[in-house]
């Protein structure tokens, strides 16, 4: 499975919804283990964006699938990093030589 950090924003729909918020989490969470992917952690933020989640998928194109379902709801927007854990990382800058 490959991490991914989403990066979530209300929209102006989503933040006038906000008390729905948690539903659509929940919707959320459903549809990408039906995807084959979970959340791993997800957390309320203060600053740039409002919601940050940590979440697997078995590959890009699930996951681009999945961020599309989301922001065509309208509610959000999202921004998305692939994400490599400590030993790709270490891996990665061995191999530079």
């Amino acid at each position: 499975m490959t991490t991914y950090i989403v990066l979530i924003n209300w929209t102006e729909l989503g933040a006038r919804n906000v008390r729905e918020s948690p539903k659509r989490l929940d919707a959320a969470k459903k549809l990408l283990g039906e995807m084959g992917g979970s959340f791993k952690s997800f957390y309320l933020t203060m600053g740039e964006c409002d919601m940050v989640a940590i979440v697997e998928a078995p590959d890009d194109a699930v996951l681009a699938r999945f961020a599309l379902l989301l922001s065509s709801g309208g509610n959000v927007k999202t921004r998305t990093m692939k994400a490599f854990p400590e030993f790709a990382y270490r891996e990665i800058i061995s191999s530079l030589g």
